[in-house]
């Protein structure tokens, strides 16, 4: 059982450097900026924790707790001598740019995100290790696998990198996490009724793996789930689904796909933009945050697989739906 804390102990090694590399100096980083709360570092990892796995969009979710905690301020942050705080130094190539609690907590909503990568490498270590022996060219099946998931990261990743400055002014925004819940409702309610009319027909084949053909599906479903409020989680299930994956292997692809794109996004965000988070709210909420995101994930992970064998991705529909409601009544009411 040694080996997925040996892969836990690589990952948070890593990341840690990814920060540190960023990180500003010691008199900066001693003295946060702005408050996180503890209580609020532990409700971003609850929320952070149930929300990633389950096909309800985690990054909605954290937006709506941003502007409800008051953690989407603005306003320039300024330090105890009165000096303006940089997010960008003003001579970088991209221009100046002032840091805001803002632009912290955005880095902080990707970088949170660790703790729930963290609990898929506890609990699916075998699946890791397979992979990376596939890689070796010792484990055929891990070696698919790894193929697959790779079809299925390389789309979204690719655009996401170019596209999300366009993404963070243009889309952050409590509207199109309204918009999204609803669209991807009735996207999984339409998936369910494809998957049982096929199952009750008998016209359904069964595959333990996705195909390279699935795989890119998968792929491009991702790319949709950049759009904040739909759910990364939840195109690749329903993606799995369409692929020929029963839900407990949708679901189990899905956590996997996680791991590569949240560790992916956190140590990218973390040496982007990790000096400007720890020098607003510090290094030790960022953590709790991160630990609480995980013990919660590894419990959500565990519920799904569950859920979805027994009761498919309705309920899930019907929650998005509420959630939008409430979210327009809430905001515009």
């Amino acid at each position: 059982m040694r080996y997925p804390w040996v892969i836990l102990r690589l990952l948070l090694a890593t990341w840690i450097t990814g920060a540190a590399m960023a990180a500003p100096a010691k008199d900066a980083a001693s003295a946060p900026a702005a408050e996180l709360r503890t209580s609020h570092a532990i409700i971003l990892g609850v929320i952070e924790g149930v929300t990633e796995f389950l096909p309800v969009s985690s990054t909605g979710h954290l937006i709506i707790a941003s502007r409800v905690l008051g953690l989407d301020s603005p306003e320039p942050l300024f330090s105890r001598d009165g000096e303006p705080l940089w997010f960008r130094s003003p001579d970088s190539r991209q221009g100046g740019e002032l840091l805001t609690v803002k632009l912290a907590f955005d880095t902080l909503v990707v970088v949170i995100q660790f703790g729930a990568s963290a609990a898929v490498a506890i609990l699916y270590w075998p699946q890791l290790l397979s992979i990376f022996l596939g890689v070796l060219g010792r484990d055929p099946a891990g070696r698919r696998l790894f193929i697959n998931l790779m079809i299925a990261f390389v789309p979204a990743a690719g655009l996401g990198f170019l596209a999300r400055d366009w993404i963070d002014e243009n889309l952050l925004s409590v509207e199109t996490v309204i918009v999204a819940q609803v669209l991807g409702a009735l996207l999984m309610f339409y998936a369910e009724y494809w998957y049982g009319k096929h199952l009750l027909a008998g016209t359904r084949v069964e595959r333990t793996e996705l195909s390279v053909l699935g795989a890119c599906g998968v792929g491009i479903m991702q790319c949709a789930a950049l759009v904040p409020g739909t759910s990364r989680s939840m195109m690749t299930i329903v993606g799995g689904y369409f692929g020929g994956l029963d839900p407990r292997r949708a679901a189990e692809f899905s956590f996997l796909l996680g791991f590569v794109t949240l560790t992916a996004a956190s140590l990218y965000m973390s040496y982007r933009g990790g000096a400007a988070m720890i020098q607003v709210f510090g290094w030790p909420q960022v953590l709790l945050g991160g630990v609480v995101a995980a013990l919660v994930a590894a419990v959500c992970v565990r519920f799904l697989v569950h859920w979805l064998m027994r009761h498919g991705l309705a309920v899930f529909a019907w929650y998005r739906l509420a959630t939008a409601a409430v979210l327009a009544a809430y905001f515009y009411l």
